[in-house]
């Protein structure tokens, strides 16, 4: 890629991140704090880029997520809906989007659901893709027939960028356009790709999450235990972005190991 720079720096240096930061358009607010520690880490985070971009007078665009939304919120996901977090990692987003929305700069929150593609952390890839690859049998999170949301990385590169030219009004969120399938219809697809037969495929108890040691999935296992269905009807009209392929995002996904 040309005129790209790669400089390490401490987003919550309200001193550094400016200096960084001088002559951009737009700061794009992509940082991920570790995850049992949203509720503390991602607040200096958020604070620092806001200033950076007060400072330089940049627009924020904020990479955000569905979490906000919360549980009682129904689907589909439209991004003018009200946030109702109901989980620790929801109200975080929401405190966040909060502060980022009162900037005194322009600011929009991109919000993606449950990642796919190369190099992406995320529940399929840490609980379910490792099995599949070694043609083991599969668990997952929830009700593996309730149709959810998955959004290709490379998409949410290409709605950042989109957004940053938006000359539209601010102060809004829009969502990645994205494709649906249920956990059940991703594995099998994801397994037939690589050539893999899949025994069994079943889901998770809590208790086996408890003694595994998944306590920050359970907190957000309602995602998959009914529908979530994601509305991008505004980004693919306002931005001109559309989802890619559930293949592409598969092929992706598994790239090193086709």
């Amino acid at each position: 890629m040309r005129n790209v720079r790669a400089i390490q720096a401490d987003a919550t240096d309200a001193s550094e991140l400016p200096r960084i930061c001088r002559g951009a358009d737009a700061i794009f607010m992509c940082a991920m704090a570790t995850y049992h520690r949203w509720p503390t880490d991602f607040f200096p985070i958020i604070d620092g880029t806001v200033r950076a971009a007060e400072a330089v007078g940049a627009k924020l665009i904020v990479l955000g997520n569905l979490y906000g939304y919360g549980k009682n919120t129904e689907s589909p996901l439209r991004p003018d809906m009200p946030l109702d977090p109901s989980s620790k990692k929801g109200t975080a987003r929401t405190i966040m989007w909060q502060r980022a929305v009162r900037a005194s700069v322009p600011a929009i929150e991109v919000r993606s659901s449950d990642y796919l593609g190369h190099g992406a952390i995320s529940y399929f890839s840490l609980v379910a893709l490792p099995s599949i690859i070694e043609s083991k049998p599969v668990a997952f999170i929830g009700d593996l027939d309730a149709t959810h949301a998955w959004t290709f990385t490379k998409d949410v590169a290409r709605t950042l960028a989109a957004a940053s030219r938006y000359t539209g009004e601010w102060g809004r969120a829009l969502h990645v356009p994205s494709q649906h399938a249920s956990p059940r219809e991703l594995i099998r697809r994801t397994a037939a790709m690589l050539g893999r037969e899949i025994s069994e495929t079943r889901s998770y108890s809590v208790p086996e999450m408890e003694a595994l040691g998944m306590h920050e999935l359970i907190e957000m296992r309602y995602l998959f235990e009914s529908p979530l269905l994601v509305d991008s009807s505004d980004a693919e009209a306002l931005l001109g972005v559309k989802a890619s392929s559930l293949e592409a995002m598969i092929a992706d996904t598994l790239r090193d190991h086709l």
